[in-house]
């Protein structure tokens, strides 16, 4: 994959509508379920990879490799390596990943809010498409 570099002065990187522009290459970066599911998860505290892989169920040892590589190439996620033996090694979310995170809690708070009303939407759904 080619990243794109930002200067800082093109209008035309930032805007999501372009299928060119770094924002939107960032946003399909991070608008998955195992980013989401990580940034949340570091935005309680500090962990090291098998804690993150314990705490995101479901999630590969593949799929947090790569997750975390994103998230900070993407500088949203810090790695400490600690020069001990084995090494050890720590992710934390960067001031622009906790502020990510507060998106991310938002979107916890509208799933949870709307639940019910989903459910019940994709049970109609499923009767009307059999019907």
């Amino acid at each position: 994959m080619v990243t794109k570099q930002f200067k800082g002065g093109s209008a035309d990187e930032a805007d999501l509508r372009r299928a060119d522009s770094l924002a939107r290459e960032i946003f399909s970066d991070i608008a998955n379920k195992w980013a989401f599911l990580i940034i949340e998860m570091l935005g309680e505290r500090t962990l090291r990879f098998s804690e993150l892989r314990n705490e995101v169920e479901g999630i590969s040892h593949k799929m947090l490799t790569q997750n975390l590589r994103m998230l900070e190439r993407n500088g949203l996620v810090e790695r400490t390596v600690h020069p001990t033996v084995p090494p050890r090694v720590e992710y934390t979310l960067t001031e622009p990943g906790q502020a990510l995170r507060a998106t991310v809690d938002g979107m916890c708070g509208w799933t949870h809010q709307y639940l019910g009303h989903i459910e019940v939407a994709r049970h109609r759904f499923g009767i009307c498409q059999t019907g």
